[in-house]
């Protein structure tokens, strides 16, 4: 069983995505960011980050204590390990999935979350942030649409590097791009939004987070950290 800390970010899709389409039994453990349940001291203990998603699994096959894990594609990682499914055991195709793995933790999601921030949520626009964020998003999906011209999926087979990757194009007109300029990632990210996993995944976040906007309050909680907010 897996407790699953987590709430209606792309980066808790990623996970809930995983769950959903290997069939592992989970608990969800809503951790609204919007109200400062982040910082609250039992998830600390498996998140020190103060970041969702995280998790814990009671029973990680070895006969010893659960283990606690934060960071997405850690957690991607260990759960592709834990079933043996979506990363290939054989080096080449673990190499082709991970990369694409780490490209999404390191450019897509910080790139998209900018441009996400820039273009909403800043207390002033910035035409600068907000023009860099969103050509740089869209140089990211240029990059994703080439690799996808001669394949179905990221690494070939469809794999966690897709499950991450996917819930950062969800958002794409609110990112500014038109899926229209980009034909093979349309064709991707519609065939991966049709799987019965994803549409549970989905329909579970809707029936956790009822008010996705972010009100002034979420924003001086999520927008407003620094050094004092680690304890």
């Amino acid at each position: 069983m897996i407790d699953l800390y987590y709430w209606t970010t792309p980066n808790g899709h990623k996970i809930t995505i995983f769950l959903e389409e290997a069939k592992l039994p989970y608990t969800i453990k809503p951790v609204n960011i919007g109200r400062g349940e982040q910082f609250e001291p039992a998830f600390l203990a498996i998140a020190p980050n103060n970041r969702i998603p995280a998790m814990v699994d009671l029973d990680p096959g070895d006969g010893k204590a659960p283990i606690p894990i934060f960071e997405s594609g850690a957690m991607l990682l260990y759960l592709a390990a834990k079933t043996g499914k979506f990363l290939p055991k054989a080096t080449r195709g673990w190499v082709e999935v991970t990369q694409w793995l780490m490209w999404q933790m390191g450019g897509l999601g910080p790139m998209a979350g900018q441009n996400h921030h820039f273009s909403h949520y800043a207390p002033e626009k910035l035409p600068y942030a907000i023009q860099r964020y969103v050509k740089e998003t869209g140089r990211l999906y240029a990059v994703m649409n080439k690799r996808l011209a001669d394949r179905e999926f990221l690494a070939g087979k469809y794999s966690i590097a897709d499950m991450a990757c996917y819930p950062w194009v969800v958002p794409h007109q609110r990112q500014g791009q038109n899926l229209d300029d980009f034909p093979h990632l349309k064709r991707w990210f519609e065939t991966i939004r049709a799987r019965p996993a994803v549409v549970r995944a989905y329909a579970l976040a809707a029936s956790i987070n009822t008010r996705p906007t972010v009100d002034d309050e979420a924003r001086k909680i999520l927008f407003g950290q620094g050094a004092s907010t680690v304890k």
